[in-house]
């Protein structure tokens, strides 16, 4: 019967019952909100385990309730090679003992990307998952029953209309009041359930706030790695890391989070070309003002610094009392502290 007048509707043989504006609105909203939930949650797995082959794996040992056999990540996997590399050539030497450093880095941004993915798929992934799997489906089914009341609603109003003798049209009345009764008490539970679609919203709001803390912890976390890798390499004799006359490492550029940023500029490497430092140290002793290219973007990280451009040219100049890694910078009417490893002196 609802087969037959759903094709008669199609046909515009019946009359169709319409659903109230609030009503499709919040439908709308929900298949709007199921859509991208399900980009986004896809997506946010393809970024936390880009090996499409790993994520059916552990689709598959999910699906069957058992832990996917832990395996070392890439950073992890090619910090044990650096490891393995660096004790076949020799920890005592200088490359050896590098590559050392930087495999237990690496195996460090490891364990941390490792943290990343298990607090993103508690916090983030799962309440969008639960989401699609619960919440979403519950939805869909009292809709597929309200399409059915409808229907059968629209089946009472054309039998009504079609009634001739007067016992059929009051058995067709009394037909119409009972399924009209059940159409609206199944659109009332119908609504109910989609108006939650607000609440999820908040609910994801919250969910993806833990989601960029873990990010900004994650990033945080391999900067401070990086950080301290830098400070050991920069230890080195210079004569192991320059490399035809070339600044050995590029200066790491200014990061927002709060817990690095204070010790970002101080710990950058001095640069290994002799005439730079030389130059710079004339600069220092004399108090005279210079021409300086500018090598690096550089981020002010308080108001007594100067903001960097590469490739423009700024007056700098030293002052009394200035910590040795730094100068005076002037930008027309703009003046601050400037790092002398983002500067190229001019003649």
């Amino acid at each position: 019967m609802q087969r037959t007048e759903f094709t008669e509707e199609k046909l515009g043989q019946a009359e169709k019952t319409e659903l109230d504006a609030h009503l499709e609105n919040l439908l709308s909203k929900a298949e709007c909100t199921k859509l991208w939930t399900e980009k986004i949650m896809k997506q946010t797995e393809v970024l936390l385990q880009p090996n499409p082959n790993a994520r059916i794996e552990e689709f598959v040992y999910e699906k069957l309730d058992r832990k996917a056999p832990s395996r070392m990540n890439n950073p992890e996997l090619l910090g044990q090679y650096m490891i393995d590399a660096g004790n076949e050539f020799g920890p005592g030497t200088a490359y050896g003992n590098a590559l050392i450093k930087c495999g237990e880095t690496q195996k460090r941004i490891g364990a941390a990307d490792r943290e990343l993915i298990q607090t993103s798929a508690i916090n983030f992934l799962t309440p969008l998952r639960n989401f699609i799997e619960g919440d979403y489906k519950t939805i869909t089914k009292e809709r597929k029953l309200l399409q059915n009341k409808r229907l059968d609603l629209d089946a009472a109003k054309t039998r009504l209309k079609k009634a001739k003798v007067a016992e059929a049209r009051a058995a067709s009345e009394q037909e119409v009041r009972i399924t009209q009764s059940e159409f609206d008490r199944q659109a009332e539970i119908t609504r109910l359930l989609l108006e939650g679609i607000s609440s999820t919203h908040a609910h994801h709001l919250r969910c993806l706030n833990d989601f960029v803390e873990a990010q900004m912890t994650y990033y945080a976390q391999c900067y401070q790695y990086m950080l301290d890798l830098q400070k050991q390499l920069g230890s080195f004799p210079s004569t192991f890391l320059s490399n035809n006359n070339q600044s050995s490492t590029t200066p790491v550029q200014s990061v927002s989070s709060p817990s690095v940023l204070a010790s970002a500029s101080a710990s950058l490497p001095s640069v290994s070309n002799s005439m730079v430092t030389s130059g710079l140290s004339e600069l220092k002793s004399s108090s005279g003002s210079r021409k300086a290219r500018v090598l690096y973007d550089y981020d002010a990280a308080n108001s007594s610094e100067l903001s960097l451009l590469a490739d423009e040219v700024i007056t700098v100049y030293s002052i009394p009392g200035m910590d040795s890694d730094w100068l005076m910078g002037e930008r027309g009417n703009q003046k601050g502290k400037v790092p002398i490893t983002y500067l190229e002196l001019l003649n």
